[in-house]
Protein backbone atom coordinates (compact mmCIF):
# COMPACT_ATOMS: atom_id res chain seq x y z
CA UNK A 1 0.00 0.00 0.00
CA UNK A 2 1.18 3.50 -0.72
CA UNK A 3 2.28 5.27 2.27
CA UNK A 4 -0.34 8.65 3.68
CA UNK A 5 1.26 11.78 3.35
CA UNK A 6 1.09 12.23 7.12
CA UNK A 7 3.16 9.53 7.26
CA UNK A 8 5.74 10.29 5.23
CA UNK A 9 6.47 13.35 7.07
CA UNK A 10 9.15 12.84 9.65
CA UNK A 11 7.99 12.92 12.93
CA UNK A 12 10.77 13.22 15.03
CA UNK A 13 11.31 16.98 13.19
CA UNK A 14 7.73 18.14 13.16
CA UNK A 15 7.25 21.46 15.35
CA UNK A 16 4.01 22.51 16.77
CA UNK A 17 2.03 24.09 14.12
CA UNK A 18 -0.80 24.28 11.94
CA UNK A 19 -0.82 22.88 8.80
CA UNK A 20 -2.33 21.86 5.42
CA UNK A 21 -1.73 18.39 5.30
CA UNK A 22 -3.55 17.31 2.03
CA UNK A 23 -5.82 18.45 -0.36
CA UNK A 24 -8.65 15.91 -1.90
CA UNK A 25 -10.87 17.74 -4.49
CA UNK A 26 -12.63 20.22 -2.41
CA UNK A 27 -11.87 18.94 0.78
CA UNK A 28 -8.85 20.34 2.63
CA UNK A 29 -7.19 18.25 5.71
CA UNK A 30 -5.67 20.51 8.61
CA UNK A 31 -3.18 19.20 11.30
CA UNK A 32 -3.44 21.07 13.88
CA UNK A 33 0.20 19.96 15.87
CA UNK A 34 -0.49 21.39 19.87
CA UNK A 35 2.27 18.88 20.42
CA UNK A 36 5.66 17.60 19.14
CA UNK A 37 5.54 14.40 18.12
CA UNK A 38 7.41 11.88 20.28
CA UNK A 39 8.96 14.42 22.61
CA UNK A 40 7.31 12.78 25.77
CA UNK A 41 4.48 15.47 26.45
CA UNK A 42 1.29 14.34 25.37
CA UNK A 43 -1.77 15.30 25.10
CA UNK A 44 -3.31 14.48 28.08
CA UNK A 45 -6.67 12.41 27.58
CA UNK A 46 -9.35 14.72 29.62
CA UNK A 47 -7.82 17.69 28.52
CA UNK A 48 -7.71 16.38 24.76
CA UNK A 49 -11.37 15.18 24.86
CA UNK A 50 -12.40 18.46 25.86
CA UNK A 51 -11.02 20.48 23.63
CA UNK A 52 -12.66 17.77 21.30
CA UNK A 53 -15.84 18.66 22.20
CA UNK A 54 -15.20 22.52 22.51
CA UNK A 55 -13.66 23.18 19.54
CA UNK A 56 -16.26 20.63 17.49
CA UNK A 57 -19.03 22.31 18.72
CA UNK A 58 -17.61 25.75 18.05
CA UNK A 59 -16.45 25.29 14.27
CA UNK A 60 -20.39 23.26 13.80
CA UNK A 61 -22.29 26.34 15.04
CA UNK A 62 -19.86 29.05 13.28
CA UNK A 63 -20.55 30.96 10.37
CA UNK A 64 -18.66 28.52 8.32
CA UNK A 65 -20.30 25.51 10.04
CA UNK A 66 -21.57 24.33 6.26
CA UNK A 67 -17.61 24.02 5.58
CA UNK A 68 -17.12 21.56 8.53
CA UNK A 69 -16.95 17.76 7.06
CA UNK A 70 -14.83 16.76 10.44
CA UNK A 71 -13.07 17.43 13.60
CA UNK A 72 -11.68 15.03 15.88
CA UNK A 73 -7.83 14.17 17.54
CA UNK A 74 -5.16 12.25 16.72
CA UNK A 75 -4.44 8.87 18.35
CA UNK A 76 -0.77 9.68 19.27
CA UNK A 77 -2.26 12.27 21.37
CA UNK A 78 -0.46 15.44 19.51
CA UNK A 79 -3.21 17.32 18.23
CA UNK A 80 -6.24 17.44 15.77
CA UNK A 81 -7.46 17.07 11.90
CA UNK A 82 -9.60 19.35 11.12
CA UNK A 83 -11.78 18.71 7.48
CA UNK A 84 -12.64 21.25 5.65
CA UNK A 85 -15.31 21.98 2.47
CA UNK A 86 -14.54 24.37 -0.27
CA UNK A 87 -13.06 26.82 2.33
CA UNK A 88 -9.99 28.85 1.35
CA UNK A 89 -6.83 28.33 3.71
CA UNK A 90 -7.05 32.02 5.16
CA UNK A 91 -10.69 31.64 6.57
CA UNK A 92 -9.88 27.86 7.86
CA UNK A 93 -6.98 29.34 9.94
CA UNK A 94 -8.60 32.36 11.23
CA UNK A 95 -11.35 29.35 12.22
CA UNK A 96 -8.61 27.65 14.00
CA UNK A 97 -7.98 30.28 16.06
CA UNK A 98 -11.42 32.02 16.57
CA UNK A 99 -12.04 28.23 17.98
CA UNK A 100 -8.56 28.44 20.26
CA UNK A 101 -10.17 31.65 22.12
CA UNK A 102 -13.56 30.02 22.60
CA UNK A 103 -12.01 27.27 24.16
CA UNK A 104 -9.87 30.32 26.48
CA UNK A 105 -12.89 31.94 27.01
CA UNK A 106 -15.42 28.86 27.93
CA UNK A 107 -17.09 28.84 31.26
CA UNK A 108 -20.16 26.77 31.85
CA UNK A 109 -20.87 23.23 31.14
CA UNK A 110 -19.11 20.97 28.41
CA UNK A 111 -21.27 20.28 25.57
CA UNK A 112 -21.89 16.69 25.21
CA UNK A 113 -21.07 16.08 28.17
CA UNK A 114 -23.64 14.09 29.75
CA UNK A 115 -23.94 10.34 29.80
CA UNK A 116 -26.45 10.20 27.16
CA UNK A 117 -24.25 12.33 24.80
CA UNK A 118 -21.11 10.86 25.42
CA UNK A 119 -18.96 7.21 25.60
CA UNK A 120 -16.86 8.70 28.63
CA UNK A 121 -18.72 11.57 30.12
CA UNK A 122 -16.36 11.56 32.97
CA UNK A 123 -13.24 12.15 31.42
CA UNK A 124 -13.28 15.77 30.73
CA UNK A 125 -10.94 18.48 32.56
CA UNK A 126 -11.62 22.00 31.44
CA UNK A 127 -8.98 23.67 32.75
CA UNK A 128 -6.20 21.55 31.13
CA UNK A 129 -8.10 22.18 28.07
CA UNK A 130 -7.92 25.43 28.74
CA UNK A 131 -4.04 25.82 29.17
CA UNK A 132 -3.71 23.61 26.30
CA UNK A 133 -5.62 26.08 23.77
CA UNK A 134 -3.79 29.08 24.91
CA UNK A 135 -0.56 27.79 24.71
CA UNK A 136 -1.13 26.40 21.13
CA UNK A 137 -3.04 29.82 20.01
CA UNK A 138 0.53 31.53 20.71
CA UNK A 139 2.45 29.38 18.66
CA UNK A 140 -0.17 29.73 16.05
CA UNK A 141 -0.87 32.93 16.45
CA UNK A 142 1.41 34.48 13.36
CA UNK A 143 -0.20 31.76 11.04
CA UNK A 144 -1.44 33.06 7.70
CA UNK A 145 -2.75 30.68 4.50
CA UNK A 146 1.08 31.55 3.19
CA UNK A 147 2.33 29.30 6.69
CA UNK A 148 0.43 26.20 6.12
CA UNK A 149 2.97 23.66 4.30
CA UNK A 150 4.88 21.22 6.77
CA UNK A 151 8.28 21.98 6.78
CA UNK A 152 11.06 20.37 5.37
CA UNK A 153 12.10 17.36 7.76
CA UNK A 154 14.04 15.08 5.54
CA UNK A 155 17.21 16.24 7.99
Amino acid sequence: MRKIKSFSINHDLLPIGLYLSRQDGDISTYDLRFKRPNAGDYLENAALHTLEHLIATYVRNSALASHVVYFGPMGCRTGFYLLLRDLPPGQAVNLVKEALLFVCRFEGDIPGAEMRECGNYLEHDLEGAKTQARAYYDSIRLCTADSLAYPATDG
